[in-house]
């Protein structure tokens, strides 16, 4: 393999890896604002929610690529046995590992939120859930493996993506956060 394609690989690698890393985190932080059912800079409630799907499946798809192209690059070294098992690499095999669980969990909850109508809003809610443990093995990942991680523009990217996610939790979670949202008409009985 050239030289040019490899050292576009895995520029094609980083980089649609830190940009899912943003994405995920606009997805979470979106996530929690679409369920304050709070309107956003004049979206509504559905276009918030429209802005979470989309980004996490664009997110969702910039992992593919990202696996893809390390998976292709001689460098990384890779298997495909790497993708599905998690701490079986020959490079960083914790750091891998953990992008392996979160390839995982992405895949579950991917599948899941793809198949909502037809598995029920249980389901979905419950695995759904799993985001608040996938969203940060993967900044893990992207500490611990990625080739910018010692940078600080990538440093303070990743403060950047911590602080949002913990202010949109830490909003989320105050006390007052009952008496936001959507009036809601209480039910009539008959």
């Amino acid at each position: 393999m050239s030289a040019t394609l490899t050292s576009a690989l895995w520029a094609l690698g980083r980089g649609t890896g830190v940009v899912a890393l943003v994405l995920f985190t606009s997805a979470i932080v979106l996530g929690i604002l679409a369920r304050s059912g709070r309107r956003v800079a004049g979206l509504g409630r559905f276009g918030i929610s429209d802005l979470h799907r989309a980004a996490a499946l664009t997110g969702a798809g910039l992992v593919v690529a990202h696996v893809g192209s390390l998976l292709f690059d001689p460098y990384a070294q890779l298997r495909l046995v790497d993708l599905a098992l998690p701490f079986l690499a020959s490079y960083r095999p914790l750091w891998l590992g953990l992008g392996t669980l979160t390839l995982d969990l992405l895949v579950v909850v991917t599948v899941v939120s793809l198949l909502r109508g037809r598995l029920g809003p249980r389901v979905f809610r419950v695995v759904h859930w799993a985001t608040y443990v996938l969203w940060p093995i993967a900044v893990l990942h992207a500490l611990g493996s990625g080739t910018d991680a010692g940078s600080t523009w990538f440093r303070t990217l990743a403060a950047v993506c911590v602080g949002s996610v913990i202010v949109a939790v830490g909003w989320r979670l105050v006390p007052s956060y009952g008496g936001r949202g959507w009036a809601r008409e209480p039910r009539r009985s008959a």
